[in-house]
């Protein structure tokens, strides 16, 4: 693996890079369906404290949930800030080269899942 990616996965987990049309992105992705990826991409961000603020937030997503909850949704109105930040990829063109990617829609699937499993009867 390139040192540059192993340096940004131990120091920063939460961070996805991809490619789109030979550009390179770094950021948080939101959600990953078979059509699109939603992304909220750093690369994108100019002010520095700004920065820091995705970063922090970024951190407390990665350190105090399960990560397959958006960090939107956990982050709540606090997050909001970053909305102009998010950016919508087709999925065939863009490439996940590293780090995580959340699913809200395998996320229901394991729900309903679970629920059917739940829901039959023993017969003795």
């Amino acid at each position: 693996m390139d040192p540059i990616f192993t340096r940004l996965q131990e120091k920063f987990p939460f961070l996805s890079v991809g490619t789109y049309l030979d550009q390179e992105y770094i950021g948080i992705v939101q959600n990953c369906d078979s059509q699109f990826l939603a992304m909220y991409v750093y690369n994108h961000i100019s002010d520095e404290e700004l920065r820091k603020r995705f970063i922090s937030y970024g951190e407390i997503w990665w350190w105090e949930t399960n990560r397959q909850l958006p960090i939107n949704l956990y982050i709540k109105d606090e997050f909001k800030i970053f909305k102009s930040y998010l950016c919508q990829f087709s999925r065939k063109e863009f490439q996940v080269l590293h780090g995580p990617t959340v699913s809200l829609n395998e996320t229901m699937n394991r729900r309903i899942k679970r629920k059917q499993i739940q829901l039959i009867k023993a017969l003795k």
